[in-house]
């Protein structure tokens, strides 16, 4: 719902799924302490998003935003990190800052981290991953990339958009793809998750790999922070 009492709310620009929108996936209400709205992009589907370049979608994604922004909504995310490619033509649409993608805190990340570290992305479809999304987001084109692509659950559920995830195999498959990502890439001292379901994961990851873990919900939460800053009392 939003807030009408003066409070900063998000609006939420969703991918028209079917697959379980499980505690802590950016779809489920419940995972967001604040006031969230939602509208569905109709026809856009995860494989358009992630495999087929979200071509055909900036349309629909401009006009379901103009709606977002008329019932209320101060600041606008969205539920894929690959549209991405959509960042500057949003915001310069939609008169409300815009935040379309985890992979916007890579460079955040890496500034934070000793000069000898990098970020990782952990991404759902690192063959779909293009120098044309690193390059909209802000990361560098070297950035080290994993991804869980064909034949895990987690990207057969999701892609594939089925009405049925096995939670605990894709939390493992979340998992080993992360310590894939830092056994290549030892220089790894963070990692982004691209994708905005695997939120559930991040703290699996965090405890198997032993590294910071960054995802669309801490961007969400630090966005919300500056549209709704906390009042205090005066004494």
């Amino acid at each position: 719902m939003i807030d009408r009492n003066g409070l900063a709310s998000i609006g939420i620009l969703m991918l028209e799924t079917r697959f379980p929108r499980i505690p802590g996936d950016l779809g489920n209400p419940a995972t967001w302490p604040f006031p969230v709205a939602f509208k569905v992009v109709r026809g856009a589907s995860p494989q358009l998003a992630v495999t087929g370049g979200a071509e055909g979608l900036l349309a629909p994604f401009v006009e379901a935003g103009h709606a977002l922004v008329a019932e209320g909504a101060q600041g606008i995310v969205t539920s894929c990190g690959f549209l991405v490619l959509f960042q500057d033509a949003l915001r310069a649409a939609l008169g409300v800052p815009v935040a379309t993608s985890s992979l916007m805190q890579v460079s955040m990340v890496e500034a934070l981290l000793p000069a000898s570290r990098r970020a990782g992305i952990l991404t759902i479809s690192a063959a779909s991953l293009t120098p044309a999304h690193l390059a909209a987001a802000g990361c560098r084109s070297d950035t080290p990339v994993a991804g869980l692509d064909a034949g895990t659950e987690f990207s057969s559920a999701i892609l594939g958009n089925r009405t049925t995830l096995d939670v605990e195999r894709a939390r493992a498959e979340n998992v080993a793809a992360a310590q894939a990502l830092l056994d290549d890439h030892p220089e790894v001292g963070a990692i982004v998750l691209e994708c905005t379901n695997m939120v559930p994961y991040a703290a699996d990851i965090r405890e198997a790999c032993g590294v910071p873990v960054y995802s669309v919900e801490s961007l969400v939460s630090w966005f919300h922070s500056g549209l709704s800053p906390r009042r205090y009392p005066s004494t």
